[in-house]
């Protein structure tokens, strides 16, 4: 197998239509995959997971325990982070290659130096501004109630203010959840498969949201249903939901995009 990557760029594929049937094939196909590598799996959502700990732990030590609203609303964006461990697995396993930490973590090693880092920075910054804009939405709908402590006045989410700060901070995540799903979809594994620059992933992946729009928005819709409800239980859910997901996505790339004109597998 070559350790090193085809020096010319890729030729761009087509863009496919899909049904909702291909949504319920693909989470059982990341269902088997995560069955295939389970240490695999948990290994990658442990990053997740265990930063989501220390997230939570400073805004109640320092206090600001009402950002865990916009938090819990922002945090599955950071989710396609972790999903270049999950990617290069389920690659592994379709071209019937044996799995392994050094295969995995090679390929997760060797991104740092491609085009994968740049939707990672987009990825980072776009939820940055999300968290901005939601204390921007806390301050104008609570006004001088924000002088409050909200860690010790839970009631105030229920008055009229409270209520429609919530409101806002679910309209404006989604809107936001929206966006970067409609980047990362396909940009994320094309990159990792293929040699095409981060602007032709990003602008590809946005193509094949619009072209298949009615299915993939019951795909974004079951992604935060699992997502929100995976992280009920202290984000122990995400210890499955993650991996099958991001095994699932892999398959969903393979349905929406052409098969690569260079089959092999380049990690």
């Amino acid at each position: 197998m070559e350790a090193t990557r085809e020096e010319h760029a890729s030729v761009l594929p087509e863009i496919n239509t899909i049904t909702t049937a291909d949504l319920f094939e693909c989470l059982r196909s990341g269902w088997k995959d995560y069955k295939n590598a389970p240490a695999i799996g948990l290994f990658f959502s442990a990053f997740y997971v265990l930063g989501g700990y220390v997230i939570v732990s400073v805004l109640f030590f320092a206090g600001e325990i009402w950002w865990v609203m916009p938090f819990t609303v922002g945090f599955p964006l950071l989710a396609p982070f972790a999903g270049v461990g999950f990617y290069a697995t389920s690659c592994l396993i379709e071209h019937k290659e044996k799995v392994s930490w050094s295969r995995v973590m090679t390929c997760a090693l060797l991104e740092r130096k491609r085009q994968v880092p740049w939707v990672g920075a987009i990825i980072v910054v776009w939820f940055l501004l999300y968290m901005l804009i939601s204390h921007a939405i806390f301050a104008i709908t609570m006004g001088l109630t924000a002088l409050t402590n909200i860690t010790n006045s839970f009631s105030l989410f229920f008055t009229p203010s409270g209520l429609a700060m919530l409101a806002a901070e679910v309209v404006v995540g989604a809107g936001f959840a929206f966006a970067l799903f409609s980047i990362t979809l396909v940009s994320l594994p094309l990159l990792l498969e293929r040699e095409i620059d981060f602007i032709t992933g990003i602008l590809t992946s946005v193509r094949a949201v619009m072209l298949n729009f009615g299915v993939l928005m019951i795909w974004a819709f079951m992604i935060s249903a699992i997502m929100f409800v995976s992280m009920v239980p202290l984000l122990l859910g995400l210890f499955i939901s993650l991996p099958v997901l991001g095994h699932a996505t892999w398959h969903l790339y393979r349905k929406l995009l052409d098969a690569p004109e260079d089959p092999k597998v380049h990690f």
